[in-house]
């Protein structure tokens, strides 16, 4: 099997790690959504990682999502709305057993492409790296975290080594775990209690300490809602984490803070949306999850 990473989605994590993949020294090539945004790259001349105050530029090979060249193994890190779509460009170039990373926040997309690629391996990741895109083809590196791996099949337990062996290599910190569905709702649960706030009040991540009685009243029904969706490892200590997670990374804008700022469409759906939808599913009383998607669907939506 060809050790080539394609990467599609360049934004802050994609860019991230074919930067790190390609220092490395493993193969890397870029797959950009068409001819002009390729050239947009050419006149870019590459992607820019800055780390402190280095700043280092990576000339990756790209091409469009249309090209044939045959993929054995393939980052998806584009938003969540995109990932399907996406996936359909290039699923028939993905070699038979090609291992597929889907890199997405909240839940949802990925299991809807996972569906779709029965040909694949394909393996869920949540990270807590921090990194955000400075501009186009640009991206800081704001904070070094932890990536948990895991097959999207759960009767599928043995790690893919070589592609594990590629992240020790290139410094990317992970973990394989044999109940990834457990993370990404604990994830889940995390960007729920975190992003959509920091929307509402216009703030950093730190400033919801600013606001303890409505993030401990998020994270109950958070907590709740886990356990009713039969995950209470996830549910387990939520609070004391996202009050963690507020105070490590109080300087930093969330994804969803900078997806507003910047003018793009947010992943609202595939968090509160999915959360939301799992709580009428399993006839779960969240009134005050509910209350909160319906004041930040009203502010993403002023004129």
């Amino acid at each position: 099997m060809s050790r080539t990473w394609h990467v599609l989605g360049v934004g802050s994590l994609g860019a991230l790690w074919a930067c790190r993949l390609d220092r490395a020294g493993v193969p890397v090539q870029l797959l950009l959504r068409n001819t002009a945004r390729l050239q947009a790259y050419h006149d870019a001349g590459g992607l820019r990682l800055i780390e402190g105050d280095q700043t280092r530029v990576h000339c990756l090979p790209a091409t469009t999502a249309n090209s044939d060249e045959p993929i054995t193994r393939l980052l998806l890190a584009c938003k969540a709305y995109d990932a399907q779509a996406a996936i359909t460009r290039i699923a028939d170039r993905l070699a038979p057993g090609a291992e597929v990373i889907l890199l997405q926040n909240g839940m949802g997309s990925q299991q809807a492409v996972a569906r779709m690629l029965p040909q694949a391996r394909c393996l869920y990741a949540s990270t807590t790296e921090g990194a955000y895109r400075a501009s186009d083809f640009q991206t800081v590196f704001a904070g070094q975290g932890l990536t948990w791996l895991g097959d999207a099949d759960p009767g599928r337990a043995e790690a893919p080594v070589a592609l594990l062996a590629d992240l020790v290599q290139a410094g990317i910190a992970h973990q394989w775990t044999d109940d990834i569905e457990s993370r990404l709702w604990r994830k889940l649960a995390l960007n729920c209690a975190i992003n959509p706030l920091t929307v509402l009040h216009g703030c950093r991540n730190g400033a919801l300490a600013d606001h303890p009685d409505e993030v401990a009243a998020l994270c109950a029904e958070l907590a709740k809602l886990l356990r009713a969706c039969g995950q209470t490892a996830a549910a387990d200590g939520l609070h004391e984490e996202v009050q963690r997670v507020i105070q490590a990374t109080a300087a930093n804008y969330s994804s969803m803070y900078q997806d507003v700022d910047q003018g793009r469409r947010t992943e609202v759906d595939y968090l509160l949306g999915y959360a939301c939808t799992a709580a009428l599913d399993h006839q779960c009383e969240v009134p005050g999850l509910q209350r909160l998607q319906a004041r930040l669907t009203k502010a993403l939506h002023k004129p």
